[in-house]
C-alpha cells in the first residue's frame, strides 16, 4: 500500500501542501493515507510523521513529494529511511525519481548514504576546526558544557538542511544565547553548501 506525508514550514502561513497532496494523489496514493505536518523539518517530534510511521507495514511504500518533506538534512533523511527498510518498507521519493523498490533507486538511495557520510564527516572536520581555532584564541571551554559534540553536529545539519535558528533553538532545547556562542566558537558562518552541492549533483547525473 502507498502511504504518503507532505509537510509545509511552520514559519511561512502562505504555504499550502495542495500541490504535494496531488502529486501524491496523482501518483495512487489514497487520500485516506496521506499524512502532513505544518513544522520546521528540524523537529522530530512532528505529529503528522509520527502517524505516518505507525500506519506503515511490511510491503508498504512511503511516498514523498520531495526529499526535504521528509528530512531535515541528508543524513536524517537515511536514518529515516534505514529505519524503514528494516520493517520492510520501501521509499520513494517523485521529484527526486527516487524508488527504492527498483535496482536503479536502490542503487541511487546508497549514492545518498554516501553522502551523508560525507555530509557528518565535514561537520565533525568544521566542529573540531572551530573549536581548535577558539583555544588558540584563548577562549577556554570551548563549547558551552549543556552542548556535546554530537548535538552541535545536530544543530548545524539542522541548520544546514534550512532550519532557522529560532526552530532551532525551540526543537533541541536550547538557549538562544548559547546557540549563538556555540556558532561563533566552532566557525559557523552559515548554511553550508558542500554537501547539498554533491547532493544535486548526484540528482542531476540520475536525471541526465
Amino acid at each position: 500500500m502507498l502511504i504518503g506525508y507532505m509537510r509545509v514550514s511552520s514559519a511561512d502561513e502562505r504555504q499550502s501542501v495542495d500541490l504535494q497532496r496531488d502529486a501524491l494523489i496523482a501518483a495512487g496514493v489514497d487520500e485516506r493515507h496521506l499524512h502532513h505536518d505544518k513544522a520546521s523539518g528540524a523537529r522530530d517530534d512532528r505529529p503528522g510523521l509520527k502517524a505516518c510511521m505507525k500506519e506503515l507495514r511490511s510491503g508498504d511504500v512511503l511516498v514523498v513529494w520531495k526529499l526535504d518533506r521528509l528530512g531535515r538534512s541528508l543524513s536524517h533523511l537515511i536514518r529515516i529511511v534505514d529505519e524503514m527498510k528494516e520493517r520492510g518498507v520501501a521509499f520513494r521519493s517523485l521529484t527526486e525519481q527516487m524508488d527504492t523498490t527498483t535496482p536503479h533507486g536502490e542503487f541511487l538511495f546508497n549514492i545518498f548514504g554516501s553522502l551523508a557520510q560525507y555530509e557528518r564527516a565535514l561537520i565533525t572536520e568544521r566542529v573540531t576546526a572551530g573549536l581548535a581555532a577558539a583555544r588558540r584564541r584563548g577562549r577556554k571551554g570551548g563549547r558551552p558544557p549543556s552542548l556535546d559534540s554530537e548535538k552541535i553536529e545536530q544543530i548545524i545539519a539542522a541548520l544546514d538542511g534550512g532550519a532557522s535558528k529560532a526552530s532551532v533553538c525551540r526543537s533541541f532545547k536550547v538557549p538562544r544565547s548559547t546557540l549563538i556562542d556555540t556558532l561563533e566558537r566552532v566557525g559557523w558562518t552559515g548554511a553550508g553548501t558542500d554537501a547539498r552541492k554533491a547532493k544535486r549533483a548526484a540528482v542531476g547525473k540520475q536525471s541526465a
